[in-house]
């Protein structure tokens, strides 16, 4: 095996020919929940992707693929890569922790879930989560959006973030499916335990207490279905029950389990991100404010341009090849979106932040073929709604003086923790 060292800023590389024609490039180095990492992944990242479109990280235990192409060849062939590395913690659990995520009787549904049992979750929830309820759920949306504004709007400062966009996603999810609003607290701490177990490096005592507390939350929605099912009510587990299909409590209690995290820790992460860099450009909250045509496509560069999901995660099925790199049978992938999606030859000047560009839908943040995500369109509209509302209830909306945001160390979920700004008055 010939081996061969360079150095690229942030990462060390090492070149290992495993055959004769193919060179496999690792980085030593590249750990994406290091404080520098999470603080800004995108220089690294960028750098990575200049070298190959794929390569091995030994902290990680996975290839990660950077290049956008591959990404999207992989997303559109489920049957040599599967989706069922999805949902599996980042990190091995230690035993106590694995004992209690052992006891958890969820099924594998929808990001998690392969062909075809995949197909009969996807056409349930599709028809559950149709247009139509969507777009109905508008008027909820603003009335609960106006609702929080109310609380802060005269004080002529705030932090965006708890008083804002972590609360509205919830409520917004939550009315979907049914659950009691007066959970909401509890149903989202209950999210952040899911996602330190299953995308992060928590340490022994943490990973024992957030397992605990998924715990407690399948039990709570297994209660609520079967609730559910004494007593039907006209919301989107009704749907799934009453689905000609056929669900069973099992599979329908992991679906809501699954979309009551999704639902709404991608929404809170998008209407941050998108915030953070409009108002970090002078200008351009005022264009929004002054032109409400521009939010659609800000919506989208902002998915581009700092992706609230900004890594996610694929197995291979068979030997394959992927980037000219050879993959076994069982090879872990990582696919970064937030590399991908600052691809010079697919964006044209990757790094500019341009609400006006004309491919910006073309992000991979949503993902792409039998797992596209659907609550895309629940979340632009919730980004629609919430850009107008503050335009018209915020004015000169701008952050507060040194903020400077910080964002949780894990693998797949990206977003501002805290976002305090101020407006006229203040």
């Amino acid at each position: 095996m010939g081996i061969g060292a360079g150095r690229a800023a942030g990462s060390e590389w090492v070149t290992m020919t495993a055959e004769p024609t193919t060179g496999c490039p690792i980085a030593a180095d590249f750990d994406p929940l290091a404080p520098a990492f999470v603080a800004d992944p995108h220089p690294e990242l960028s750098r990575l992707r200049e070298r190959s479109p794929v390569w091995y990280s030994p902290k990680l235990d996975r290839w990660v693929v950077t290049g956008y192409r591959e990404i999207e060849h992989i997303l559109a062939d489920p049957a040599t890569f599967s989706a069922v590395e999805a949902q599996r913690p980042l990190h091995p659990p230690c035993p106590e922790a694995a004992e209690i995520l052992a006891g958890l009787p969820l099924v594998p549904t929808m990001s998690n879930c392969d062909p075809p049992a995949h197909r009969r979750y996807r056409t349930a929830m599709t028809s559950a989560m149709s247009p139509r309820r969507v777009a109905g759920m508008r008027p909820v949306i603003t009335r609960r959006a106006t609702e929080l504004i109310d609380r802060f709007a005269a004080d002529g400062r705030a932090d965006l973030v708890p008083a804002l966009f972590f609360p509205l996603p919830a409520l917004t999810v939550f009315a979907l499916i049914g659950l009691p609003l007066a959970d909401a607290d509890r149903i989202k701490a209950w999210c952040a335990d899911k996602l330190e177990v299953n995308w992060g490096r928590p340490t022994r005592d943490k990973q024992i207490r957030s397992a605990l507390g998924m715990r407690e939350f399948f039990d709570y929605v297994a209660a609520f279905v079967a609730g559910r099912r004494r007593e039907p009510g006209d919301d989107l587990v009704d749907q799934l029950i009453a689905d000609e299909r056929s669900l069973t409590d099992p599979e329908i209690t992991s679906l809501v389990f699954a979309l009551s995290f999704a639902g709404h820790e991608t929404t809170t992460n998008l209407l941050g991100n998108l915030t953070l860099h409009l108002l970090r450009r002078p200008g351009l909250w005022l264009e929004i404010t002054e032109d409400r045509s521009l939010i659609a496509g800000a919506v989208e560069e902002a998915l581009r341009f700092e992706s609230s999901v900004p890594m996610w995660r694929r197995v291979t099925t068979t030997e394959t090849e992927v980037g000219g790199v050879r993959l076994a049978a069982g090879s872990r992938l990582v696919l970064a979106f937030a590399a991908a999606d600052r691809e010079p030859g697919v964006f044209p000047e990757p790094d500019r932040f341009d609400i006006r560009r004309a491919n910006a839908r073309r992000q991979l943040s949503f993902g792409r073929g039998i797992h596209l995500c659907l609550g895309a369109g629940l979340a632009r509209l919730e980004c629609e709604i919430v850009v107008n509302l503050m335009a018209d209830r915020l004015p000169g909306l701008r952050l507060a003086p040194g903020a400077s945001p910080r964002f949780t160390p894990n693998l797949s979920f990206r977003g501002p923790l805290e976002l305090p700004a101020r407006w006229a008055g203040s």
